[in-house]
């Protein structure tokens, strides 16, 4: 009879001890588990930039300056070496990261939830000038901003933000020449009218 109850209470306490070694596991597990269910984290560009389809420009340039590969798709589509009318490009990024210190994450449950634990910021701004000789046919700036938080679980990458922003700056770009396009293709129809001219002479 003593034997039985030793029997029992070792298999009760070898229970109790393997349920207290996988309950952190479980709790772990369902802790992802809500976290995984969260709305991921968005990314936000700001303000709002038209999404306007790309075309080119009524007019070719050159482009003086820039990187050929990084340009708005406008320009990108109307360039020429032969053109009188030339670009002028350039752009900068700044970053402006905001993170919670991991101590304090750690600690926070609702943080073990999905919530928020840093934001990653990126303010892109972008320059063009149209230019025909030394004269300014047109000057366009723009300066967007793109932000995406974080959590424990899902962390954005820098190269991510950043080419939302720079794309967004270049849309904008885009934007201010499309609206302008007009007055710039006769400009630019002078500036190749006067070239012509001069060659010719």
């Amino acid at each position: 009879m003593r034997h039985k109850f030793a029997l029992a209470a070792f298999f009760s306490v070898a229970v109790l001890s393997g349920c207290a070694t996988q309950m952190p596991d479980q709790n772990q597990a369902q802790l992802q588990a809500a976290g995984s269910s969260q709305l991921q984290p968005q990314l936000v560009i700001a303000p709002k930039v038209e999404d306007v389809p790309a075309h080119a420009l009524p007019f070719k340039g050159k482009l003086l300056s820039g990187d050929p590969s990084i340009l708005p798709p406008a320009v990108a589509m109307s360039l020429s070496d032969t053109s009188p009318v030339t670009f002028t490009y350039r752009e900068e990024l700044t970053h402006d990261d905001y993170h919670v210190p991991l101590i304090i994450s750690w600690m926070d449950p609702a943080d073990w939830e999905g919530a928020p634990t840093g934001d990653i910021g990126v303010t892109a701004f972008a320059s063009l000038s149209v230019s025909a000789g030394d004269i300014v046919l047109g000057d366009y700036t723009a300066k967007e901003h793109a932000s995406k938080s974080y959590n424990l679980y899902l962390q954005p990458t820098h190269k991510e933000v950043d080419d939302a922003a720079l794309a967004a700056v270049r849309q904008r770009i885009d934007e201010k020449l499309y609206k302008d396009e007009a007055r710039l293709a006769q400009a630019a129809a002078r500036a190749v009218k006067s070239s012509t001219a001069s060659a010719g002479k």
